[in-house]
């Protein structure tokens, strides 16, 4: 029997085959790309720049194309298999597609608005305060930092149940039970959450001078954090 394909991203999931995998792990996942898009409608002026780091395939500023069409993106991803799908995707003149890299090697730019869904999990903690540092120091004054994380309960309980719900939300996607069993195995291996409350500080230690939590369920949790005008 031939050996499985080398991983081409960081997720368990081929670039090819990662926007229908993913909805069968991640609750909620089109409530949160809804969840980033309308808060960015609510800004008080539509961004003119926005950077979507761990861009992934694409999806989110797909999306975003329609309902902000004075807006320019820039798309970066660690992996050229997903960058491939997103060029493919974003075939538009507004976006630009960097070359591949992490948050916190990101080139030098000036946005608006940054957003990171789901990537920085990866990351021990010196990696992730580099990343959020790479989007403050991207952000111009006034402009503001949406993420989307996997979150870890307050309490040992509170991971043990918050598992058991994760998994049968899996098998009720259509996941075969070692395939939970697998994904599940993850945990503390290669992602890593933290807590509501340490999202928070990480984000005030970056300097931000408003930082919110903007939606939360299950694992996940939805941030924005505004850099100061000064």
């Amino acid at each position: 029997m031939a050996d499985a394909p080398p991983p081409d991203n960081a997720t368990p999931h081929p670039a090819a085959a990662y926007d229908a995998d993913v909805r069968r792990i991640i609750p909620y996942y089109d409530l949160i790309h809804e969840t980033v898009l309308s808060f960015v409608e609510a800004l008080p002026e539509p961004p003119r720049t926005w950077l979507d780091t761990g861009c992934g395939t694409g999806s989110l500023v797909a999306r975003a194309l329609p309902r902000f069409p004075a807006t320019r993106f820039a798309v970066v991803d660690p992996s050229p298999a997903m960058l491939a799908v997103a060029r493919e995707r974003l075939a538009d003149p507004r976006v630009v597609v960097l070359a591949p890299c992490g948050t916190e090697e990101l080139p030098p730019g000036a946005f608006d608005v940054v957003t990171a869904v789901q990537c920085h999990h990866y990351h021990d903690p010196a990696g992730r305060r580099a990343a959020v540092a790479a989007c403050f120091d991207r952000l111009r004054p006034g402009g503001v930092l949406v993420t989307s994380e996997n979150v870890r309960p307050l309490t040992l309980e509170g991971l043990e149940l918050g598992l058991r719900r994760w998994a049968r939300f899996q098998e009720r996607a259509g996941r075969s039970p070692p395939e939970v069993a697998a994904q599940l195995a993850r945990l503390d291996a290669e992602y890593f959450p933290i807590t509501l409350e340490e999202h928070l500080r990480l984000y005030r230690e970056a300097g931000f001078a408003a930082v919110e939590v903007l939606w939360c369920s299950y694992f996940q949790a939805a941030f924005y954090a505004v850099k100061g005008d000064a």
